[in-house]
């Protein structure tokens, strides 16, 4: 199972972009787990998942986070405003999936 966490100020505003993301998932057959947390949890779940994506809101954390993540190998990278504003699930999910290593 492949696990996507997503991070944003308070882990709100990207629940609607989760359940997007679970249903292209289901569409393709993928056995995924994908949550939304506030980036201030970040420290203590990032080790749980495979690849961690940002909101807008908080891209400005990308590099600091980055450094965080490194420490346990696993990816992060923010999510591009269009594809986050449209709330385009499977671009989302394709991204997460494109920086996993198998």
């Amino acid at each position: 199972m492949k696990k996507i966490l997503l991070c944003c100020s308070a882990g709100m505003s990207t629940s609607m972009l989760v359940q997007k993301m679970q249903k292209a998932a289901q569409e393709r057959g993928l056995a995924c787990q994908i949550d939304a947390h506030p980036v201030s949890t970040f420290e203590e779940t990032i080790q749980q998942y495979d690849v961690c994506l940002l909101g807008p809101q908080v891209r400005f954390q990308l590099e600091e986070l980055r450094k965080t993540a490194g420490i346990y190998g696993k990816p992060v990278e923010a999510i591009p405003p269009m594809a986050y504003g449209m709330m385009k699930g499977d671009e989302v999910l394709d991204q997460a999936l494109s920086l996993m290593t198998e």
